[in-house]
């Protein structure tokens, strides 16, 4: 069995009606016990206080934001040299979800910030990366709107996914490339507590666990969207193309 017979419209189609409830309901119990855990039954930083809670939206919405741009471009370069019109449909289902993920990170990041470093923005590295992100993934859906022939969006749209790469690349490692931000580096993959002449930021087990649960209900949360609204692409493709031989007819 090749992976690309799920190029196939109905192939997909079958295979997402089987694998939707199940993701979906793994979904909602991941992001149910990572949220109420994280936001009730962790304890406050003795830095932050209770603000520290937002990191259970907050970061696993800016991780997918992220990787849903990545995925938009593994499934845009498909579409460019094998012409598989589900992968850059695809690409299309899943620039709404990455645009509100990007939405939800910028204003949790606000929200997170404003006590931390007294200012709702700061011109930051990171944040400023980011904010470019959120305007390509804009850019994207009003692109694919644009355009009436799906063949030229998608090739159009392609190129412009490969060009907002760079920023998604770069939200990521701004902090590596830029040492005056105000936004710290990664610590959620180095968790534990820190010990002896280790004095890099870490996130605590009590805090990673949970949040790492939420992250894995996000990451489902996504996966289910998109073959969600991917379904939905393909039987719209379907009815214009009806619609388009009938007034031919």
């Amino acid at each position: 069995m090749s992976i690309w017979e799920y190029a196939n419209p109905v192939k997909f189609i079958r295979t997402a009606d089987v694998l939707l409830p199940w993701v979906t309901a793994a979904a909602a119990i991941c992001l149910a016990v990572g949220l109420i855990w994280g936001f009730f039954f962790t304890p406050e930083d003795f830095r932050q206080g209770s603000t520290v809670k937002i990191i259970y939206l907050h970061v696993p919405a800016a991780m997918m934001a992220i990787n849903a741009w990545m995925m938009m471009l593994i499934a845009s370069l498909i579409w460019i040299v094998r012409r598989h019109h589900v992968s850059a449909l695809a690409a299309r289902a899943a620039a709404p979800i990455g645009a509100v993920m990007t939405l939800i990170g910028l204003v949790t990041g606000a929200i997170w910030g404003q006590p931390m470093w007294g200012t709702w923005w700061a011109w930051d590295p990171r944040l400023t990366v980011f904010l470019i992100l959120f305007l390509f993934y804009l850019g994207y859906m009003a692109l694919w709107e644009a355009i009436e022939d799906d063949d030229t969006a998608a090739d159009l749209t392609s190129i412009l996914c490969l060009v907002g790469s760079v920023f998604a690349v770069l939200s990521r490692y701004a902090v590596q490339f830029w040492n005056q931000g105000l936004h710290q580096g990664s610590s959620v993959l180095r968790a534990g507590a820190v010990t002896g002449a280790d004095t890099t930021e870490k996130v605590s087990n009590v805090y990673f666990i949970p949040l790492a649960v939420s992250g894995v209900g996000f990451v489902l949360l996504f996966v289910a969207l998109v073959l969600l609204r991917t379904q939905t692409e393909i039987r719209a493709r379907r009815a214009r193309a009806l619609l388009a031989r009938e007034r031919m007819a």
